[in-house]
């Protein structure tokens, strides 16, 4: 056995311990962090309103501090709106649930010629096996659902917390940062910072206007067509529409339909079309003109970027999947040299 070959198999052994021992690290630290991913970008997005609330002489925490109690307030606000909404139509529910019952037997002893009746129904209801197993299987699920509940909070607890410190000490982890690096490295890494921070603020400053746009003019129709909760429905049209991607859309529109068809069915076709026809007009006419000075990316690279994030971060990456592509087209768009295109490569493309 050659001399050399046990410090070989014992340097090789370390060498696989301490890579299974890192793998294991990153998974157990895998929530932490998506929670300081979310934290970054979120620092990004405030981080020109913490500035120009600086500027004008506030300290920087003081402003951060605002910054954050303001978007608590119309967090709040929007949650209190759609709270209100929804405990008003439960109690609609459970106030007319005994005239849906008979409708509903009425037309099955009607259909089938059967001769039901309310005190029956609910007697088998009540007496029944799967209802005992569901509130037995419900009452063990209570200590789940507050244990995530209570995970819930805690990473919202994390996420805001670190969003905080990195929005209120942007600069000093700025510097930090490029202490460690060489000068050109430094100008790279803060123009990268720079264009995140644009980006991402543009991001979402173009997605607050285009919703605050689309709930009034839904809020308008709802009101003239007379369907009930309109701020509600207005706010949460505007909000999910703007800030969940891909399939906000139609979970937004998805509600006020619902609502109107209670009210009649006929408006509820009125507000599917008008849902369908105002997102075309988002989509060729508003959209284009706000995010042209904003963040400027083609709807199929934006489509792209969002299943991609979905794919690798699930709903996280779905979330900071455009800001985090508007800033890497705008960083390689300052480095990538374009060169003019020549007569027969134009008439190949027309």
């Amino acid at each position: 056995m050659p001399p050399w070959l046990p410090r070989a198999m014992v340097s090789a052994l370390a060498l696989v311990a301490c890579f299974m021992l890192a793998i294991w690290a990153f998974q157990q630290l895998i929530g932490l962090l998506l929670n300081i991913l979310i934290a970054f970008f979120l620092a990004l997005a405030i981080e020109p309103a913490v500035s120009r609330l600086s500027a004008r002489g506030l300290r920087r925490g003081l402003a951060t501090g605002l910054v954050f109690l303001a978007v608590t307030i119309v967090v709040a606000g929007f949650f209190a709106l759609l709270g209100s909404m929804l405990a008003d139509q439960i109690m609609t529910m459970v106030e007319n649930f005994p005239s849906y019952l008979d409708a509903v037997i009425k037309w099955i002893n009607r259909v089938f010629r059967t001769s039901l009746s309310r005190v029956q129904v609910q007697e088998s209801l009540l007496h029944s096996e799967w209802l005992q197993r569901y509130v037995k299987s419900s009452a063990s699920g209570v200590l789940d659902v507050s244990a995530t509940v209570l995970g819930g909070l805690f990473q919202l607890l994390t996420v805001v917390l670190f969003s905080f410190y990195f929005a209120a000490d942007g600069p000093r982890l700025r510097r930090a940062l490029c202490s460690v690096l060489p000068p050109r490295r430094q100008a790279e890494v803060l123009r990268a910072w720079e264009l995140a921070v644009a980006k991402t603020g543009g991001y979402i400053y173009s997605r607050a206007l285009m919703a605050v746009i689309s709930g009034i003019a839904h809020y308008v129709l709802l009101v003239i067509l007379g369907v009930p909760y309109a701020p509600a429905l207005a706010i949460w049209v505007g909000f999910v529409s703007q800030f969940i991607p891909t399939i906000g859309t139609y979970l937004a529109g998805a509600l006020p339909v619902l609502l109107a068809f209670t009210v009649d069915p006929w408006y509820a076709v009125w507000v599917l079309g008008f849902v369908v026809v105002y997102q075309q007009f988002e989509n060729y006419v508003l959209q284009p003109r706000i995010t042209a000075r904003t963040v400027d990316i083609h709807p199929a690279v934006a489509f792209g970027s969002v299943v991609a994030g979905a794919a690798l971060l699930g709903a996280v990456g779905a979330l900071v999947a455009i800001p985090a592509t508007a800033t890497l087209q705008a960083f390689l768009s300052a480095y990538v040299r374009r060169y003019e295109v020549t007569g027969a490569a134009g008439e190949t493309g027309g």
